[in-house]
Order: C-alpha cells, then sequence, then structure tokens
C-alpha cells in the first residue's frame, strides 16, 4: 500500500510541478516587452514640435478667411502635410523658432503699396513651448517676398 501511496505523492508532485511550470511561462509572458529601438529613438524628454501654419486673405487672422492650412512636425523627424516639412523644419531651426526672422521681409524687396492683406498664423508646440503667432503681410507681394519655406504651401 506504501508504494500506490508513493506513486499517488509522485504523481501529485508531478502536477503540481507542471502547474507551477504553466504559471511561469503565464508570468514571464506578461511582463513587459523590450522596446524596439525604432519606438525608442521616438520617445523624448522634450515636447515635440508640431504645428498648423495657416494662410488667409485679411488683416487679422480674426477677420480672415483661412485659405490654405498644413501640418508641421519637426521632432523627432520632420513630418506633416506640409509640402516641403524638411525645409521649413531647417528654416525654423536656423531661425531658433523665432517666426518673426522667418517672416521677415528682405530690405531689396520691390513691391506695390497696395493694401490687400495676407495673414499667416502658426498654433501649436515648439521645441516644448506653446506657439501661437500671427503675421499680415501688406500684400501678395510682401507676402510671397517675406514668407519663406515655413508658410510656402
Amino acid at each position: 500500500m506504501r508504494y500506490i501511496t508513493g506513486g499517488i505523492a509522485m504523481g501529485a508532485a508531478l502536477i503540481l510541478g507542471g502547474g507551477l511550470a504553466a504559471a511561469g511561462t503565464t508570468t514571464a509572458s506578461a511582463a513587459p516587452k523590450p522596446v524596439p529601438a525604432a519606438q525608442a529613438q521616438t520617445q523624448s524628454l522634450y515636447a515635440p514640435s508640431a504645428l498648423v501654419l495657416t494662410v488667409g486673405q485679411g488683416a487679422t487672422a480674426a477677420e480672415s478667411g483661412v485659405q490654405r492650412a498644413v501640418t508641421l512636425t519637426c521632432t523627432p523627424k520632420a513630418a506633416g502635410s506640409h509640402p516641403d516639412a524638411k525645409g521649413a523644419c531647417s528654416q525654423l531651426r536656423a531661425a531658433g523658432g523665432d517666426f518673426d526672422k522667418v517672416t521677415r521681409i528682405k530690405s531689396d524687396t520691390v513691391c506695390t503699396k497696395e493694401w490687400n492683406p495676407t495673414v499667416v498664423t502658426a498654433e501649436g508646440v515648439w521645441d516644448g513651448r506653446r506657439v501661437s503667432y500671427e503675421h499680415t503681410f501688406a500684400n501678395p507681394c510682401t507676402a510671397k517676398a517675406g514668407k519663406g519655406l515655413v508658410f510656402e504651401f
């Protein structure tokens, strides 16, 4: 009888051992998986640079209708619906994120003195800080001369 009891004990031990092994594999699969290298590069300690850019006819953004709008993301890489996202991000980085430097009209620009205003805006985040920028050009000629790559869409 003792032999049978030992066999039962051995069988119970094997079953319990198998259950623990199965529980161990379940725990192992539930453990967090390492982040792939591609995803690790997109995570940053800083807020991304992501903007919505608009162009409209009028003296102010509040008075004008939006004629065109694009998105521009510069961090972690240049992207968005902007036709030259890489060039626009490069221009903004070179200007230190200062939109007034981007929309500066060269002194040798020759345009008529008509008042037919074009307004450009930028809303969003640049290098972790909130941006709300608006600039009015006197007419389409000055807008073409001063909008740079950022507002060229």
